[in-house]
């Protein structure tokens, strides 16, 4: 079962998406000039926002104009500035890393149709797609953003914390720790600090619905830049691990299975590769280090999550577990903290 959404309806487009296609329509100039002659197919893959196909036939018949429309989630302003990730979504355009702005209204935007098939939870773990996803992540990681190169992790969650406390329940600020997870994340910050670091432009929410493949040319494409700022890249290598043990498109999308999660070897490879891509070949000491950073960084992804599920559970209304899906990831914190970090966890 896929996460249901309120779609779009033909007949009801808002009035602003509506102007938009219709100057999308006009510079295209070979379509049938008729908003009834539209096709909307919904399509699967965004956790928190509507994506849609939107179709125009061409006055010859020939062919259809496509383009992608996305309607933004309840609430999710919360997390990130909006205008801060247009400006992102142009640039990383500019810099031909995904899909053009074609347009914006009050609830979204319309985006230029890739041509590429949305990854599964299972291609994730094909070591074909996952060595051609670990280059391009080592691509996307040293783009040159505008704006500061500050690590955003840290104050991200702090300013999380105290928006959560604000939304949430007593019953739910004990339950999830809520009054102790700022010592959490000085703590981790601390000791994830204490070495040198790579920082580099991380996306910062590699699960497979935001990774899409051409099937001809084997290319991939990073999309949905909501979350992506400047981190450590290990924090970034972490998040997709992290990723594999999901499956959003399932009857129980809010479930993480961390049978799932990879293996060592797996890790130890997909490291490898990513670093490969950059021109040298690591020593085995290199591939080492960064894998063990990344399992430490596992810890900064559980409780980012965390907060996040914690948050989306008040403000979103999809139909997806957030409250249960946040429970998992403080639970993973806990339980691998000890190991990770050789301090004691107290589990939830």
């Amino acid at each position: 079962m896929a996460i249901k959404r309120v779609g779009l309806i033909k007949g009801c487009l808002p009035e602003g998406l509506k102007k938009v296609l219709v100057s999308v329509a006009s510079e295209w100039g070979d379509v049938v000039d008729d908003l009834n002659a539209l096709q909307v197919i919904p399509l699967k893959g965004a956790m928190t926002n509507e994506v849609y196909q939107i179709s125009w036939p061409t006055r010859d018949g020939d062919f259809s104009r496509n383009v992608l429309v996305r309607v933004y989630g309840e609430g999710v302003e919360v997390f990130f500035n909006r205008d801060d990730e247009i400006q992102t979504f142009e640039c990383m355009s500019k810099h031909g890393q995904g899909p053009r702005l074609l347009g914006r209204f009050a609830d979204g935007r319309v985006e230029e149709f890739i041509h590429a098939r949305t990854l599964s939870a299972a291609d994730l773990r094909d070591p074909e797609i996952s060595a051609i996803i670990a280059a391009k992540l080592r691509e996307f990681h040293n783009l040159d953003m505008p704006g500061p190169k500050n690590v955003v992790l840290w104050d991200r969650m702090r300013n999380w914390i105290s928006e959560a406390k604000t939304l949430c329940s007593i019953k739910d600020t004990k339950e999830f720790g809520l009054d102790t997870l700022e010592e959490e994340i000085s703590m981790l910050e601390k000791e994830l600090s204490r070495d040198y670091q790579e920082i580099g432009f991380c996306h910062n929410d590699l699960q497979y619905g935001n990774i899409m493949m051409d099937e001809e040319t084997r290319s991939i494409t990073l999309i949905d830049y909501e979350y992506a700022s400047y981190n450590p890249v290990a924090y970034d290598l972490a998040n997709h691990f992290c990723e594999m043990v999901a499956n959003y498109h399932c009857e129980t999308p809010h479930i993480l299975d961390y049978s799932n999660y990879p293996g060592l070897e797996e890790r130890q490879r997909f490291v490898r590769i990513y670093l490969s891509s950059a021109g040298y070949q690591p020593s085995d000491a290199d591939v080492d280090e960064l894998v063990d950073k990344s399992e430490k960084y596992t810890l900064a992804n559980h409780l980012f999550w965390g907060l996040w599920g914690i948050i989306s559970g008040y403000v979103n209304k999809i139909d997806f577990d957030y409250v249960e899906y946040a429970r998992q990831r403080f639970q993973q914190y806990w339980l691998r903290k000890p190991a990770l970090l050789g301090s004691s966890g107290i589990y939830l």
